[in-house]
Parts: structure tokens; sequence; C-alpha cells
């Protein structure tokens, strides 16, 4: 909720028109419980279709962890908010002279990724399919994340906006470093397959040429490679 207030506070400093729109670009708990800040507001809450699920299935897990983590202060007021429009395939939003293209993506980072292009200015937010700085985290299928980062080389656009790292970054050349990590892991799991390794084999030595590179390396990549291991061990 904190993070949400503090959104609605930096909004507010620029602008005091209406919010028309609230949008998720997945729902992992640092990306969507700063929601219900927005409430009041009355604005379309807007996802990818699959979202509602995400959120029915571990919206409980996602509030106790993030009150564990923040403390109870920073968590008051904190809720699921259910997207009421829902995406699937792309829509656009127009918002009086300006339009947003939003996109949904096959199974990457999540199953619930969606995208927001603001063609007039050459502009795309990326969430969590674009990590700069903080390890990339596995919650979907690697071999996916990485067509979807394929396709997103090629479109033409100025800047993009991450889901964890600077507030913008030049496009292509932003998701060279995730590239090289989501490679290296998918490489070595399946070098690992290859040669016989256990799950616990793999998950304790897959990627570690990238640890210097990336921040909470230790915390995120073996459970990165379980996730690889179980979908690359079927391929």
């Amino acid at each position: 909720m904190i993070a949400g207030k503090r959104l609605l506070e930096a909004v507010r400093a620029k602008t005091d028109l209406p919010v028309l729109y609230v949008i998720f670009t997945h729902g992992h708990p640092d990306h969507a419980l700063g929601a219900a800040a927005f409430v009041d507001l009355k604005p379309v809450f807007v996802g990818h279709s699959a979202l509602p699920d995400v959120l029915a299935s571990h919206g409980d897990d996602y509030l106790r962890a993030t009150q564990r983590l923040i403390g109870e202060a920073n968590f008051a007021g904190t809720r699921i908010v259910a997207p009421t429009l829902l995406v699937e395939g792309v829509k656009e939003l127009d918002l009086g002279g300006r339009k947003l293209k939003l996109e949904t993506w096959p199974v990457g980072h999540t199953n619930a990724d969606l995208t927001v292009s603001d063609e007039a200015s050459g502009v795309l937010f990326l969430g969590d399919l674009l990590f700069s700085g903080h390890i990339p985290a596995l919650d979907g299928k690697l071999g996916g994340w990485l067509n979807n980062l394929k396709k997103l080389r090629e479109r033409p656009v100025r800047l993009v906006i991450p889901g964890h790292g600077p507030a913008s970054m030049a496009w292509p050349q932003a998701a060279d470093a995730q590239e090289a990590y989501l490679r290296r892991l998918r490489d070595d799991v399946g070098e690992a397959i290859r040669k016989g390794w256990t799950l616990r084999e793999a998950a304790g030595t897959a990627a570690a040429s990238e640890r210097p590179k990336w921040r909470l390396f230790d915390d995120f990549n073996a459970r990165n490679a379980t996730s690889a291991y179980h979908e690359l061990e079927w391929e």
C-alpha cells in the first residue's frame, strides 16, 4: 500500500487530472499490491486475462509474505485489487489525444505478462519482462521469456521502462545483460541434464559465471535453475 501511495503522490506532484486507468504488468506483489491506494479514485484496473486466476491462487501468500517483509505499519491498508478490464492479445486505451497500446505475451517471466507502449513518445513499459541490476526472477517459462525478448528486440522504440532497474533504458541494448543470463542458465541446465546430474547439482552450479553481474544472485538463481530444470528435462 505504501508504494502505491508514493506513486500516487508522484502523479499528483505532476498533474491533477483524473487517474482513468491503473495497469498491472503482472501479478507479483511488488507490482500489484499498491493498487489499493488508487481505489477511491475509481479508475479502471487493467490486466492480463490470466491475472485474476493468479491473484486468486497466490494472493493470500503474496499478502502474508509482503506483510512479513515490510512490517505492519507499511502494510496497513494493503489488499488484493482484481483487474476489471482484462486484455487478451492487443488492446488500445484512448486517453484523449494519446493512445496506449497494451499487449499480452506468451508465458515468460510469468503467465500474465502485459506491456504498455506509448507510440507517440516511443516509450515501452516492459514490467518484469526486463530486469537490470536485480537478477531476473523466473516464474514462468525460460524458453518463452527468451522468445518474447527476441520479438521485443524488433520493436522500434526509443526508451524502455524496466520492471527493476533505472527509470528508463535505451533499447534494444537494455536487454543484452538479461538475455545473456537467461541463455547461460538455459545452456548450463541443459548440459547438466544431458550429463545426468540431479536437480540439486544443476541448481547449485547453473549460471554461476553470472554471479558477479547481478544483485540478489544467491536469492534467486537456484530457484531459476530449478524452474528451468523442470522445463528442460521434458524437451
